[in-house]
This record gives C-alpha cells, sequence and structure tokens, in this order.
C-alpha cells in the first residue's frame, strides 16, 4: 500500500498538466482498493466550464469505473482546499477520505472558510486529512501566479 504522500505526488503531476496547459494547477485522484480509478486536472479555460475543477473531474471518472455515483471506500487525493462546489460533491458522492496538501485562504471549504464537509447538519461527513505535500503544491501555485503576474502585469 502507497502512503499519503505517494499517492498525492500521482496527484501532483495532475497539477503539472494544468500547469502545462496554462490552468490553475490543481490534480485530483480517487483511489480505490489501492488502485487510481478517476484523476483530473483543472481544465475551466480549456472547457470554458466552470465546474471542470480537478475534483469534478476525478469523481466523475471514479463514479464511471464503479457504476456508481457513491464513491465508499475511496479516497480522493487533491492538490488544493476544495472549493464549496467541490466539497459538496465530496460530501454527495459519499467519499470517506479527503486528503488534501495546500489550503486555500480564498476559496477553502474544507476547515478555512467553510468546513462543508465535516458539517455535522449534513448527512455524510468526510474524513480530512490535511497539510500533504503542501510545500511542492505551494511551489506549483505560486510558479503558476507569478508567471500570470509576468504576462499580464497590472494596469496602474
Amino acid at each position: 500500500m502507497k502512503t499519503h504522500q505517494e499517492w498525492m505526488k500521482l496527484a501532483l503531476r495532475e497539477a503539472e498538466k494544468a500547469f502545462e496547459e496554462n490552468e490553475v494547477p490543481v490534480g485530483a485522484i480517487v483511489v480505490h482498493e489501492d488502485k487510481i480509478i478517476g484523476k483530473g486536472y483543472n481544465q475551466i479555460e480549456r472547457l470554458q466550464d466552470p465546474t471542470a475543477h480537478a475534483e469534478m473531474i476525478a469523481l466523475t471518472a471514479a463514479a464511471n469505473h464503479l457504476g456508481s455515483r457513491r464513491l465508499e471506500g475511496c479516497t480522493l487525493y487533491v492538490t488544493l482546499e476544495p472549493c464549496p462546489m467541490c466539497a459538496g460533491a465530496i460530501v454527495l458522492a459519499r467519499v470517506p477520505t479527503l486528503v488534501f496538501a495546500a489550503y486555500d485562504p480564498k476559496a477553502g471549504a474544507c476547515g478555512t472558510l467553510y468546513n462543508i464537509v465535516e458539517d455535522q447538519r449534513l448527512n455524510h461527513r468526510v474524513h480530512v486529512v490535511p497539510g500533504v505535500c503542501d510545500t511542492e503544491s505551494e511551489q506549483l501555485l505560486q510558479g503558476f501566479f507569478g508567471r500570470i503576474r509576468t504576462i499580464t502585469p497590472k494596469k496602474g
């Protein structure tokens, strides 16, 4: 069995694909019985789809693989703390465990701004393991946004 760090390194590879395509570098994988059954990276710009987040793509692929909307027995690894939309999808998919790398101070919904995945009012709660390979994820994100600022400087 792989460790959380080993799985997260594979999610980081997905994030690198997003980086190469000038998308915000976020990657995700879904693991079931020690195998990747879904993976994805941000494709919002490429697809012109506001829902094309790495998590949403990975969850859809995993559901298709299992032939079920319920992803029981799965672990989702994502390189950035999920937003409210993705956190809601994680709860609806009944994912038991979420492992994420970097916290998202602007949109994080798994402990930072909100905590949708552990909200007692909902009918499913997710066990969260934060901060796995956070430095690597933060460096990738900083590199991306640094490049964006260089390409499109602020107007003064």
